[in-house]
C-alpha cells in the first residue's frame, strides 16, 4: 500500500513538472503544394518523446528547456530537422519533400507472391520485437469525439421515424492517463485528468483512454464482440491475402505499402493498407477497415482504424498514436458517429516496474482528476482542437446550463420524467395499472438520486386500487459508504401489493396490464404485505460482498376484486391463489463472489465485462419463533453460479446453476418456482414450456445452458441470402429438479407439482444484433403435456 501511495504522489508530482515545460506548437506541410499533412509525425531527436498532427497536419508538443532538436517525417517525404535552443513557447511549422521513388519492378513466379514474403518477414519481426519487451510505461492523450444530428442532454435522447441530418459534434471528452505493462498480460492506466461536456457522463471518459487502445502487434484484436486476428498475427497468411500496391521511401529507407483482405469474404476481419519498411520489416503504419461480415448487423457505414508504431532502440515497435472513426445508422433511425484519438509518448521500455503496481484496480482516476482547470488542459494537450471543436464546445456546454422546464423530455413510453438532475416523478407508462387485485390503479412516485456525490438514492410511492380500495405505500432509501461506494445500507418501508413467485418472473407491469385489458389473462397471483427490510451489503474484498439484514412482514391473501376487460367482458379471470397467511421475522444473509477485473471510476468500483468469467452468490433466510418472535420456524438456503467462456473462436456458452434448499416448514410465497413464461413468449435464464409459477417448491435445482454460434454457421454455410444476414443462431438447454418436504406440503393451501427426476427442455434461437428480438424454439424432452413444444418472442419489451 505504501508504494501504491509512493506511486500516486509521483504521478500527481509529475503533473506538476509538466506544467512547467514548453509548450511547441506549427504545422507539417508538403513544401512543393503546400498541403498540411495529417498524421505526421513529430519527435524529439534521441528521446521517446514526441506526438502526431491532427487531421488539419496542426500539432502541439510539450518539451524541456534547452538544445533540442526536433524531426517531423512522413511517409514518402524526407524528414524534416529542426534545432533550437527552447527557453519559451515557440512555433516550428515543418515543410516535408516528397521523395520520388520508382517502382520496382517485381517478377511473379508461379505459385509465389512477393508481398507474402514481406509479411513472413514482418511476422518474425514482430515475435522478435515483443521479446525483447519485458516492460513499459507511457503517457496518453486522448480526444474522444460523439457526433449525432441533434443536440443531446445527459440521459435523454431519441429515435424519429428517420433521420436524414447531418453530423455534427454533440459532445467532447478528453482525458490524460499513464500506462504501465509489464509480460505476460499485466496492464495498469491511471486517469490522472479527465474533462468531458456536460451531456457526456465521466464514466464513459475512462473508457476511452490508452487504457482501450488496441495494438495491431498483438495477434488477437476484438472489435464489436468478434475476435479478429491482425493482419500480421502468426495465422494472418492463411486468414488474407496480400499483394504491394506502391513503395515509398522515408528518408534513405524503402517503404512498402500492401494491400489486404480476408481470403474468405464472409470472414470477419479487416481491409486496408500497411506500411512495412524494408530491411528490418517493422510494421510502421496501418490504414485499415472494418469489413461488412466484422460490422454487426450492418449497424456501421464504415468504422476505420489508423495506428502508427515507433521504432526505439531499433529493435522494438511500439505503438505511438491509435485512431478509431466510425460513422452509422440505426435502422435508418438514428445517424450518428464517433471518433477516439490517442497519443502516446514518453515510453520507459524495460525499467523496473513493481510488481504491487497491478493489485487491484485495472484502471483508477486519481483525486483530483476532476478538477484541473484550463491552464492544466493547456499544458497538457498534444492534439489541437479543430475550429469545430472550439466551437461544438462552447455551444454544447452553453445548452446545458439551460434551466430544463418541465415536460422538456416528456415521451409516453417513459417509465419517469426527469425534474431536475435530482429529482424525478412517475411517467406516463407507470402512472396507470391494473390487475385483477387492485382494478385500476393511480400510482404516483417520486425519486430522489444525489447526482453530486452519487451516495444517497431514496423513492417513495403511494398507489390506489379502485377495486380494493386499498392506498399502498412505500419509501425506500439506500446509502453508499466508502471511497469507492463498496458499502450499502438500504431499507425499505412498504404496505403494498405482492407478485407471488417474484423472484423468478422476469416480466414488466405493464405485458401484465395490457394482457388483463385486452385478453383478460393475468399470469400473476397476488398478495399483500407489509413490513420492514433492512440491509448491509460490503465488498470486504474486491472479490468478496457480504450482507446482513433484517426481515420483519405480514403477508396475507388477496382476492379477486375487478372482472374488468375491454374485450372479454363476459370472460372470468383465473382464481388467485392463497398463500399462508403469516408474521415473519427473519434474519436474511447474503454472499457474492466475482472474481472480474475491475475499475475505480472516482465514484465507484464497476467490474469489467469478461468473455470468460464464473461468479458465485448465495444467500440465507432464517426465520424463528423462540429469540425472532417469528410465526414459523424456517430456513432458506440459496447458491448458485453464472458466468461464461468462450468455446471456439467467436463461439461463447452462458451458464447459470442454482441450488435452493430449505427447512422447517416454508410458506407457499417464500418458496422458489421454476422461471416460466406466458404464452409466445419467453426470456433468458428461464422454461419456455413452463408457465409462470407453474412448478415450485422448497428444493429446486436448475441449471441453463446457452450456446452462441454467433453468425459463424449461417455464415460458413454458403447458402444464398442466409450468408449475408448476419443473424445469429444459439441454442439452449434447461434442466430443473423441483420437489416439496413434508413440513411444507403440511402449510400449503394449493396443489403442486413435482419434477423428482430431472426435467429437460431444448431448443434453439434466431436473431439479429440490431434488433432486440429473438425468435424461439423449445422442446420437451420429458415430463410431456400440451407444451411438449413452444414457439416465443424474446425481448426486452416484455
Amino acid at each position: 500500500m505504501e508504494k501504491f501511495l509512493l506511486l500516486v504522489f509521483i504521478l500527481l508530482g509529475s503533473c506538476k513538472v509538466q506544467s512547467q515545460t514548453y509548450r511547441i506548437n506549427g504545422s507539417v506541410k508538403d513544401i512543393t503544394s503546400g498541403s498540411k499533412l495529417s498524421y505526421a509525425n513529430i519527435r524529439i531527436n534521441n528521446s521517446t518523446t514526441g506526438t502526431i498532427s491532427n487531421i488539419n497536419g496542426d500539432y502541439i508538443l510539450k518539451t524541456k528547456g534547452g538544445s533540442t532538436a526536433f524531426i517531423a517525417s512522413f511517409i514518402g517525404y524526407k524528414s524534416d530537422t529542426v534545432r533550437i535552443t527552447v527557453n519559451n513557447n515557440e512555433e516550428i511549422n515543418f515543410l516535408l519533400e516528397p521523395i520520388e521513388l520508382e517502382i520496382s519492378e517485381v517478377t511473379v513466379e508461379p505459385g509465389l507472391n512477393p508481398a507474402y514474403d514481406i509479411i513472413k518477414k514482418t511476422i518474425k519481426s514482430k515475435k522478435e520485437s515483443l521479446k525483447k519487451i519485458s516492460n513499459y510505461k507511457y503517457s496518453a492523450y486522448t480526444k474522444g469525439l460523439i457526433k449525432t444530428t441533434r443536440d443531446f442532454s445527459s440521459g435523454s435522447f431519441s429515435l424519429t421515424t428517420q433521420d436524414t441530418g447531418k453530423l455534427k459534434i454533440t459532445g467532447i471528452l478528453e482525458n490524460e492517463s499513464r500506462g504501465f505493462y509489464k509480460k505476460p498480460d499485466n496492464n495498469k492506466h491511471f486517469i490522472v485528468g479527465r474533462k468531458q461536456t456536460a451531456n457526456t457522463p465521466p464514466f464513459i471518459n475512462i473508457l476511452t483512454g490508452g487504457n482501450v487502445i488496441q495494438s495491431f502487434y498483438e495477434d488477437d484484436l476484438t472489435f464489436m464482440g468478434k475476435k479478429i486476428p491482425s493482419p500480421i498475427s502468426d495465422g494472418a497468411l492463411s486468414y488474407y491475402y496480400y499483394y504491394i500496391e506502391k513503395e515509398f521511401a522515408l528518408d534513405n529507407k524503402k517503404v512498402y505499402q500492401i494491400f489486404f483482405n480476408t481470403d474468405n469474404l464472409a470472414a470477419p476481419g479487416f481491409y486496408g493498407k500497411l506500411f512495412i519498411e524494408d530491411s528490418t520489416f517493422h510494421l510502421l503504419k496501418l490504414e485499415v477497415n472494418l469489413n461488412q461480415m466484422a460490422n454487426p448487423g450492418g449497424l456501421f457505414n464504415h468504422v476505420k482504424i489508423f495506428q502508427q508504431f515507433s521504432v526505439f532502440n531499433n529493435d522494438k515497435a511500439l505503438p505511438v498514436d491509435y485512431r478509431l472513426v466510425a460513422e452509422g445508422n440505426y435502422l435508418g433511425l438514428a445517424k450518428f458517429g464517433f471518433e477516439l484519438h490517442t497519443i502516446m509518448n514518453s515510453y520507459e521500455i524495460n525499467t523496473e516496474v513493481d510488481e504491487e503496481l497491478f493489485e487491484g484496480a485495472v484502471i483508477s482516476v486519481l483525486p483530483g482528476a476532476d478538477s484541473k482547470d484550463q491552464n492544466y488542459w493547456n499544458s497538457i494537450k498534444t492534439i489541437p482542437n479543430t475550429i469545430q471543436e472550439e466551437i461544438a464546445y462552447n455551444r454544447i456546454d452553453s445548452l446545458s446550463r439551460v434551466a430544463k422546464t418541465f415536460g422538456q423530455d416528456f415521451s409516453l413510453l417513459a417509465p419517469s420524467l426527469q425534474l431536475n438532475k435530482y429529482i424525478s416523478i412517475t411517467g406516463p407508462l407507470t402512472l396507470y395499472s391494473f390487475n385483477k387485485i387492485q382494478g385500476h390503479t393511480l400510482n404516483l412516485e417520486l425519486f430522489f438520486n444525489d447526482a453530486e456525490t452519487q451516495r444517497l438514492t431514496f423513492d417513495a410511492g403511494a398507489s390506489y386500487g379502485f377495486a380494493d380500495k386499498l392506498v399502498k405505500k412505500y419509501l425506500s432509501a439506500e446509502y453508499l459508504f466508502g471511497e469507492y461506494r463498496t458499502t450499502k445500507f438500504k431499507m425499505n418501508l412498504y404496505d403494498k401489493v405482492n407478485s407471488l413467485f417474484s423472484s423468478s418472473d422476469n416480466y414488466n407491469t405493464f405485458t401484465s396490464t395490457f394482457l388483463s385489458l385486452f385478453t383478460k389473462y393475468d399470469f400473476r397471483s397476488y398478495f399483500y404485505s407489509k413490513g420492514l427490510d433492512i440491509k448491509i451489503e460490503s465488498d470486504v474484498l474486491p472479490e468478496l460482498n457480504l450482507g446482513i439484514g433484517l426481515i420483519t412482514r405480514k403477508d396475507y391473501s388477496a382476492n379477486n376484486n375487478s372482472n374488468f376487460s375491454i374485450f372479454y367482458p363476459d370472460k372470468n379471470y383465473s382464481d388467485n391463489k392463497q398463500i399462508f397467511d403469516v408474521n415473519i421475522n427473519a434474519v436474511n444473509a447474503s454472499f457474492k463472489i466475482d472474481f472480474r477485473k475491475y475499475l475505480e471510476d472516482g465514484f465507484f468500483r464497476r467490474k469489467i465485462y469478461s468473455q470468460n468469467n464464473i461468479q458465485f452468490e448465495g444467500s440465507a433466510i432464517i426465520s424463528k419463533n423462540d429469540f425472532l418472535d417469528s410465526d414459523i420456524d424456517f430456513s432458506l438456503f440459496s447458491v448458485g453460479t453464472f458466468g461464461s467462456f468462450i468455446t471456439a473462436g467467436n463461439w461463447s456458452l452462458d451458464f447459470s446453476a442454482n441450488k435452493v434448499y430449505s427447512t422447517g416448514s416454508v410458506p407457499l410465497q417464500w418458496q422458489y418456482a421454476l422461471p416460466g413464461n406466458i404464452a409466445v413468449a419467453g426470456k433468458n435464464n428461464s422454461f419456455r414450456t413452463l408457465k409462470i409459477g407453474e412448478v415450485f417448491g422448497d428444493d429446486v435445482t436448475t441449471l441453463f445452458l446457452r450456446h452462441n454460434f454467433n453468425d459463424d454457421l449461417f455464415r460458413l454455410s454458403q447458402i444464398p441470402v442466409l450468408n449475408n444476414l448476419q443473424l445469429q443462431l444459439s441454442t439452449h438447454l434447461n434442466v430443473a429438479l423441483s420437489k416439496m418436504s413434508n413440513r411444507s406440503k403440511e402449510i400449503l393451501p394449493i396443489s403442486y407439482i413435482s419434477f423428482t427426476k430431472p426435467f429437460y427442455e431444448l431448443g434453439f434461437s434466431i436473431s439479429h444484433p440490431l434488433i432486440p428480438i429473438s425468435f424461439e424454439f423449445t422442446w420437451k424432452l420429458n415430463y410431456f403435456d400440451k407444451n411438449n413444444f413452444v414457439f416465443g418472442i424474446n425481448t426486452i419489451a416484455l
